[in-house]
């Protein structure tokens, strides 16, 4: 085990002196083009940002005020003929939009049932499987200048559903 904490630590400096020594074998200008791409990189975030600061901005408004707990109480019906936990509808909810206001929400969880009880060890499964669809169909399909997204959509949406119905098969399963 001491041996992969060896290789990890010095893994990205091997990989960095690794390209920047291919880039000078290859007598490529490797300053001009790490600066030519750190500048593509800044234009892809000032592209991508406003659509940052309005789902950060969405998502704050839906918490504070209360949305995302009316709606857990509203569909808690249904949550409750499923087996599933509707404590945990605004935390899926918020991770199809972002993954950071879903892990502070995952904190809420952990703060007020623990990290080890059944809505703890869900939440973080449900956490892992899932992703944040809107976020990454927005930042990559803006950069990418892709107009129609076809079946993306539906197809993201079914691989959450199919993510969260494995993380309670699992949770049930193994704890």
């Amino acid at each position: 085990m001491n041996f992969l904490l060896y290789i990890s630590d010095y893994m990205i400096p091997f990989v960095i002196f690794y390209i920047v020594g291919f880039g000078l074998l290859m007598k490529a200008p490797v300053f001009h083009e790490f600066t030519k791409g750190a500048e593509d990189g800044f234009k892809v975030v000032l592209n991508i940002m406003p659509t940052l600061i309005g789902l950060m901005v969405a998502i704050g408004i839906l918490r504070a005020s209360g949305t995302l707990d009316l709606l857990a109480e509203v569909i808690k019906p249904v949550t409750n003929f499923l087996k599933f936990p509707s404590e945990l509808v605004p935390l899926v909810t918020v991770k199809l939009f972002s993954s950071s206001a879903a892990t502070s929400l995952l904190l809420d969880i952990f703060k007020e049932y623990g990290p080890d009880s059944y809505l703890g060890r869900l939440s973080s499964i449900i956490m892992s499987c899932t992703e944040t669809v809107f976020y990454t169909m927005s930042v990559y399909f803006m950069t990418a200048k892709i107009k129609k997204t076809r079946y993306t959509l539906a197809g993201a949406l079914f691989a959450t559903l199919v993510g969260v119905i494995s993380s309670v098969f699992i949770t049930n399963r193994i704890f």
